[in-house]
């Protein structure tokens, strides 16, 4: 399992009937890398595309059954890792550093769809 395919699963559990722009939206990928990744997924049974009951040319991407044990085995390894990552580090200290990196996120991603529309422009 890839990185970038335990991350479509655990935005899937969080927002169940995703479409597949929406979660590219979200991972700040290319559609297309989203319906590979869901493609893969879907092949080995831990993804399904559903139709949108209100719009035929859009999948609802939802979780299958088998998903979810893998899903539990990826939070416990998730949270092994911020334990070793946090250890030792003032609570404090670590939401300054989650903030920190949340607005420098921000700013890159503000950048590049500034990049993004310029290029669009010219």
């Amino acid at each position: 399992m890839t990185r970038a395919q335990w991350v479509i699963l655990f935005w899937l559990e969080r927002q169940p009937g995703l479409s597949q722009k929406e979660l590219a939206e979200i991972l700040e990928v290319e559609p297309i890398t989203v319906a590979r990744l869901i493609d893969r997924l879907e092949d080995r049974g831990m993804v399904e595309r559903r139709d949108d009951p209100h719009d035929r040319r859009i999948w609802r991407l939802h979780l299958c059954p088998p998903a979810l044990p893998v899903l539990e085995d990826l939070k416990g390894e998730r949270a092994d890792m911020l334990r070793i990552v946090s250890a030792g580090l003032d609570p404090a200290i670590l939401q300054t550093i989650k903030q920190g990196l949340a607005h420098m996120k921000a700013s890159l991603v503000a950048d590049l769809r500034s990049r993004s529309l310029e290029k669009d422009v010219a």
